[in-house]
């Protein structure tokens, strides 16, 4: 297989993910939603393509001249997977094999605990069995669900992939990117002079470096190239955790502390978020978003060689993030994008 690559979403985790491919020698062509970031992208040699998730023909067209897709975008939008399943479907019907990277995420694992407790369960990636017992109405499932219902049409003709990241966090330095959940809840006490989390705090998230999970889809991507076509049948699940977990309590603590010293709260300690505030961080999915357990084993990348390099996220938090945020200038009125999707409750 060459090394031609389509990468649908050079955001976050995308950008990252865009440098070690090129580094890794690939080939890639990227929808990018602004000229302006097209010019900068191919300034490294990038090419681009001009569009959004909703130009299913744009995102088919160039699949079908891919030999790797991967989506990073988001984890919810079912329109643009569709449009890649239908390149893929084009491509094997001229008998040419496809490896698809899916970006879905952790949020499909949240239980209904309002952080009221820590959960005991605890998932694993090489247990598929234990994820597809998980209702279809969990969060991501449905564009999930998607993904492997071609997968079964494509049979040896396609490998598709699901990488359910946890709790992300860390700056993308090169391009000064920043993650979700901590961010947004830094803005949230920010605009509202305190520190805050849903319930008591208890639950619980597993957590990656974004640098760290970005290595992990070149392994995924290199383990793809190279499996063999009995692979196609097994688990399509990969988790990406560092080991750590934190609750959501701790991660409130951590921002407190951190706008404490730098004189933006009036007390270190953080306090639960009233109802009425989940406007100013992520609606009706803040219970599932920053106020659920996701609890991850990432047992295939660690088969695959992988292990964690970075920071770990109080650190993180101190010296990455915290003045990026700091710096921001603006109005805050709770996460724009969707961040969830399925029920709420």
């Amino acid at each position: 297989m060459s090394k031609k690559v389509f990468l649908v979403g050079p955001g976050y985790i995308g950008l990252t993910v865009l440098d070690n491919l090129l580094n890794d020698g690939y080939e890639v062509t990227v929808l990018v939603r602004r000229r302006e970031a097209a010019d900068d992208l191919s300034k490294s040699g990038v090419k681009t393509v001009l569009g959004t998730l909703e130009d299913s023909a744009i995102i088919s067209e160039k699949t079908a001249s891919s030999d790797i897709v991967i989506h990073t975008a988001t984890a919810d939008d079912l329109r643009s997977v569709k449009a890649v399943i239908e390149g893929i479907r084009q491509r094997s019907s001229r008998d040419q094999k496809t490896i698809y990277i899916h970006t879905s995420g952790t949020s499909f694992l949240s239980d209904d605990s309002k952080s009221a407790f820590k959960s005991d369960t605890v998932y694993h990636d090489d247990k598929p069995e234990q994820l597809d017992a998980l209702p279809d109405s969990a969060s991501h499932r449905l564009i999930d669900l998607e993904i492997l219902k071609a997968r079964a049409e494509f049979g040896t003709k396609a490998q598709l992939c699901i990488v359910l990241p946890p709790l992300i966090y860390g700056v993308v330095n090169k391009h000064s990117k920043l993650s979700i959940q901590v961010p947004t809840l830094t803005r949230f006490a920010l605009k509202h002079k305190y520190a805050g989390h849903i319930g008591q705090g208890k639950a619980v998230w597993s957590t990656v470096h974004v640098a760290d999970l970005a290595r992990a889809y070149l392994m995924i991507l290199h383990w793809a190239e190279s499996a063999p076509d009995s692979a196609t049948s097994g688990s399509p699940y990969f988790f990406c955790e560092n080991g750590e977990e934190i609750s959501w309590g701790d991660v409130a603590g951590m921002i407190g502390k951190g706008l404490h010293s730098a004189g933006k709260v009036d007390a270190a300690s953080a306090k639960e978020i009233p109802g009425q505030e989940y406007v100013d961080v992520f609606g009706p999915y803040s219970a599932v978003v920053i106020g659920s357990n996701s609890r991850s084993r990432a047992n295939r990348v660690r088969e695959l060689g992988w292990s964690p390099r970075e920071r770990r996220i109080r650190e993180a938090f101190e010296v990455e993030e915290l003045q990026l945020l700091l710096e921001e200038t603006g109005s805050f009125a709770g996460y724009a994008k969707p961040a969830a999707s399925g029920a709420t409750s």
